[in-house]
């Protein structure tokens, strides 16, 4: 006579589900800090992965030639240091890129913007603080 026994625990293996944050901004001059007259226009989306802790980005602009564009580490109305370089300038700008700890807090909390700065506007012509959707 065989048995067989097989011990089975009452909790499973706690495996981090990953949550996942959908982000949005509207892009346009009324955010720049300061506010200007450009007539341009934009749109960011996001996905933040907290396990992988990446953000993938789309960001569409029209009514402008960017001569430099990035996201930006500060709160609404504040200015900030450049967090993500963007390596290309034609829209639709995308990209994948993993995030410190520090990073994520503040994407996560509304402490990051887009800037798209041009010729016409060094010190940024259309801008679009992060928030969840």
């Amino acid at each position: 006579m065989f048995g067989f026994l097989a011990a089975c625990s009452d909790k499973e293996e706690a495996t981090p589900k990953a949550t996942t944050t959908e982000l949005t901004a509207t892009v346009n001059a009324a955010q720049q800090v300061p506010v200007n007259n450009s007539t341009a226009t934009g749109a960011f989306t996001g996905t933040y992965n907290s396990t992988t802790m990446q953000l993938v980005y789309s960001v569409t602009y029209q009514g402008m030639t960017p001569t430099i564009a990035h996201i930006h580490t500060g709160a609404p109305g504040t200015s900030g240091s450049v967090a993500i370089p963007f390596a290309n300038l034609t829209s639709p700008i995308t990209g994948t890129v993993t995030l410190t700890a520090e990073q994520a807090d503040n994407l996560l909390n509304n402490r990051m913007y887009v800037n798209l700065h041009s010729s016409a506007y060094a010190g940024g012509e259309i801008r679009g603080d992060i928030k969840k959707k």
